[in-house]
């Protein structure tokens, strides 16, 4: 550089210096203006929000029902190894035919009898009309039950998947036939037992012989269309004939909900309390997140807890699957049909109401959003669509949507606290003060009481295996 250049550098250096009090030094007097501590946990918790809350003043609620017939109609589970399948013989008992049939070694035995069979899409698996010479489980997969439409014209009645059968009348009836044909949507594994191999196991059990007799004859039980004891009634007659008698018979053994609890212990300092008070509560704003973390954990288990949570105690009569994967209209149709008295609103993860939308927008349609509270909301036939994303999503993209109708005065679903307990700070949620120890840290016991109960089973409806990759 020469001198010229160092004598027209001053100046930028000279103006560039600065000239009053920068803004980082200013703050050091200045008084902050500050924000509550913000929580990125806190969702809306809509569940929690709309459902009706029943007071269960003993800790315990039973759920009085009339008495029903179990058809044994549950879904089976399988041994699972890498890409090896196995019937676990236990499960078979979920198919009618061997429902309360207990020899464990006799099931082992037909368990072990059971060989796979994969299919590709579109592959017939049984066609209506031909000999039922096996009992047919899905291990994996999708399959559409086929019937014959009024009109000759082929129906797809119902869409089955992993755990469901085709039918046990192979194990009972010699000389069934399949009433329906079974087509695979996508790939597909069965376990098949063969009739002639049941046949011979049968004739070394004589238990097992006769269990299936039993059960081939069905139940002398009249019921009604919901598995109940029927009321017999006389209508339409004329002149003087008998009347029926009847009496309203109840389930000697009616389910119990015993409330749950979720607790955590909050810890704060004495220094922090002292000191630190001005101008926000120390103590305060850490038990309001506490709080909000206790309920989110709240609708959490509502939802997947094993024992009361919703999608573990939707009756598998009321569990449906999609007939594609995506959550068609046609499927949100069938749902409906699940909870067909005054269904109240249903309840999906947030990606699978964007899958919704997606499937609606593919066939050209735009239902109508719904005004809830302020809220404009997606709906489905008029029913309501609230986010919650505490229903689970499977690492292979799939989840469940919800469809409930909720109140004691409708036989739907309700939610369970206990309010008015001691300390209490939220309705069935107390704050306990519990000390001060050595290290100066005082202690508070955060618990909130809750569970759910499902008072009939058609207030529940689960589209299970909801596809939201696509």
């Amino acid at each position: 550089m020469t001198i010229a250049d160092e004598t027209l550098s001053a100046p930028a250096e000279e103006s560039a210096a600065q000239s009053s009090l920068n803004t980082a030094a200013a703050r050091n007097l200045a008084t902050t203006t500050k924000t509550a501590p913000q929580m990125q946990g806190i969702t809306s918790r809509w569940l929690l929000r709309l459902l009706p809350w029943v007071q269960v003043s003993g800790g315990t609620y039973r759920v009085n029902r009339r008495l029903a017939y179990t058809v044994g109609d549950g879904r089976i589970d399988f041994d699972f190894s890498g890409s090896e399948v196995a019937v676990i013989p236990d499960e078979l008992r979920e198919l009618p035919a061997l429902r309360d049939f207990t020899d464990t070694e006799v099931l082992a035995a037909l368990g072990d009898r059971f060989t796979r069979h994969d299919y590709a899409p579109g592959e017939l698996i049984a066609e209506a009309g031909t000999p039922g010479d096996r009992l047919v489980l899905i291990a994996h997969g999708r399959v559409d039950r086929i019937g014959t439409g009024k009109y000759g014209d082929a129906t797809v009645l119902a869409a089955l998947a992993g755990g469901d059968h085709l039918g046990d009348e192979p194990l009972t009836t010699p000389d069934a036939t399949w009433p329906f044909s079974y087509r695979a949507v996508t790939r597909v594994t069965v376990l098949a037992l063969p009739r002639r191999a049941a046949q011979e196991i049968a004739d070394r059990s004589p238990e097992l012989r006769s269990h299936l007799e039993t059960a081939g004859r069905g139940s002398d039980n009249p019921v009604n269309a919901s598995g109940e004891s029927e009321v017999s009634v006389a209508s339409g007659h004329h002149g003087e004939p008998t009347i029926p008698a009847t009496f309203v018979d109840y389930d000697l053994a009616p389910r119990e909900y015993e409330l749950s609890v979720a607790q955590t212990v909050l810890r704060t300092h004495t220094r922090v309390g002292d000191l630190y008070n001005d101008p926000m509560n120390q103590v305060e704003e850490q038990l309001k997140l506490t709080v909000q973390a206790l309920r989110e954990r709240q609708e959490h288990e509502m939802v997947n807890n094993r024992e009361f949570g919703l999608l573990h105690n939707a009756d598998l009569k009321q569990r449906i699957h999609t007939r594609s994967g995506p959550p068609t209209p046609d499927d949100l149709d069938e749902l409906l049909a699940t909870v067909w008295k005054d269904p109240g609103f249903l309840l999906a993860h947030p990606k699978a109401i964007a899958a919704i939308g997606r499937e609606c927008s593919a066939r050209g349609l735009y239902p109508a959003a719904v005004d809830f509270m302020g809220h404009s909301l997606p709906s489905w036939r008029g029913v309501p669509i609230f986010p919650c994303n505490k229903i689970p999503v499977t690492k292979e993209g799939t989840s469940s949507i919800l469809l409930l109708r909720t109140g004691e005065e409708k036989q739907g679903v309700v939610g369970l606290h206990r309010s008015g307990i001691p300390d209490e700070y939220e309705p069935s949620l107390s704050v306990r003060f519990m000390g001060v120890d050595e290290k100066a840290v005082v202690k508070y016991l955060v618990s909130a009481y809750y569970s759910a109960a499902v008072l009939v089973p058609d207030a529940l409806g689960v589209l299970e295996d909801v596809d939201i990759g696509h």
